[in-house]
């Protein structure tokens, strides 16, 4: 009980997990919260999507914390430690959202007792100083059943997870759509009987029960668990090289996730106005499909320059956007974040400039090229899957 309880939460891509942590750290009651953020690419985003309250500390990582050689969350531990042993900060747990393609497997091999081997001291402080408590994953009613379908991640978020939560159930106002609600939750029980199932849009949720203390125990969770964990252990020992895929030592820091990941950024100084930004969208999202895995940024409008539009796209939905009441610092230059499958990102710069600037020849060229791309994609997949088959 010394130990200072870690929670992971997790969720594919637009889960909501940004949204339940602001909902959280809301609660007075959670002002002893050390909240690492974990993100995926090179523009780092999310952190400026939480609010972090004065006695929070927010310590931000761009680079899968699963797969990046050298960042693992072990060292950012340590580096919290450290902070509190020289007085700077106080907390009494530490909850880490992770990227939305993280695997779970790395991760809680390194806060398990007899999981990832200590390197040095500095491991040896974290595992004195913290244990693993939980691991929360969000499954978003609206994409949940693809992503599940498509990303072998969000199977394996599902998995690991010893607490599970609906989001956005709100959207489901039809009858066919709770009958795909109920159908998710047999397939989320199919996949992981023991983590009990909750609707954050249900009278009585209490996210502030989710992170609790308790025990975090793998073994109640199924073999496939038990087998992922050993893997990841296995990976480790020959020194990160593996022939599946998984990163090894000087490969992309993307290859654990397939080679068809892709994570890029878009930026733009000048306003943008509000019509041909949402044009920009509505072609990127017919055009990409599926394969548009996530898109999430800042938006500097030209009718409203000081409150930022937050962007939030998950494959073909397009959500409508928050409002900030103001900028969360000084920078003010349109950014967005994508992560794609399969996509090349020149074809969605050209496009978003085309867009922007009303020249549609432009945006047909754009537009083409990325139908192209996303159609190698699919017959890439075809065949693979095929050869497959027939293995």
């Amino acid at each position: 009980m010394d130990k200072t309880p870690v929670f992971v939460l997790t969720g594919f891509l637009g889960a909501g997990k940004s949204t339940l942590l602001n909902r959280l750290l809301a609660d007075p009651a959670f002002c002893d919260t050390a909240v690492i953020i974990n993100e995926f690419g090179d523009v780092a985003l999310d952190h400026d999507l939480v609010r972090v309250g004065e006695t929070q500390v927010a310590r931000t990582t761009t680079g899968c914390l699963c797969c990046t050689i050298g960042s693992d969350i072990r060292s950012t531990l340590h580096e919290l430690h450290v902070l509190t042993q020289a007085g700077e900060v106080s907390f009494n747990r530490v909850i880490i959202e992770t990227t939305g393609l993280a695997d779970p497997a790395p991760l809680v091999n390194q806060l398990m007792p007899g999981g990832a081997p200590a390197l040095g001291l500095r491991d040896h402080l974290v595992a004195r100083n913290y244990e693993l408590a939980g691991v929360v994953t969000l499954v978003d009613i609206v994409t949940g059943e693809l992503s599940i379908e498509n990303q072998f991640e969000a199977a394996k978020q599902i998995a690991f997870a010893d607490r599970i939560v609906l989001t956005k159930s709100d959207l489901a106002r039809d009858p066919a759509t709770i009958r795909d609600i109920e159908s998710l939750r047999a397939r989320l029980t199919a996949l992981n009987p023991a983590a009990p199932i909750d609707d954050s849009h249900q009278g009585g949720f209490d996210p502030a029960g989710l992170f609790q203390r308790r025990v975090y125990a793998p073994a109640s969770l199924g073999d496939d668990v038990i087998g992922w964990l050993a893997l990841e252990e296995a990976i480790r020992g020959d020194g990160g090289h593996v022939s599946n895929g998984t990163a090894k030592p000087g490969a992309s820091p993307f290859a654990r996730h397939g080679g068809r990941i892709r994570t890029f950024a878009i930026t733009r100084e000048l306003p943008i106005g509000r019509d041909a930004f949402r044009r920009f969208l509505d072609l990127l999202s017919m055009s990409a499909g599926p394969r548009l895995l996530r898109v999430k940024g800042l938006v500097h409008d030209r009718d409203e320059p000081e409150r930022p539009r937050v962007i939030h796209v998950v494959q073909h939905v397009i959500y409508p956007p928050a409002i900030l009441d103001a900028w969360p610092n000084a920078d003010r230059c349109t950014r967005l974040v994508f992560i794609t499958d399969g996509i090349d990102p020149e074809p969605v710069r050209e496009l978003f400039e085309a867009a922007l600037d009303g020249k549609p020849i432009k945006a047909g060229r754009a537009l083409r090229q990325l139908a192209s791309t996303v159609a190698d994609t699919f017959r890439t997949g075809a065949t693979q899957l095929a050869r497959a088959m027939t293995n």
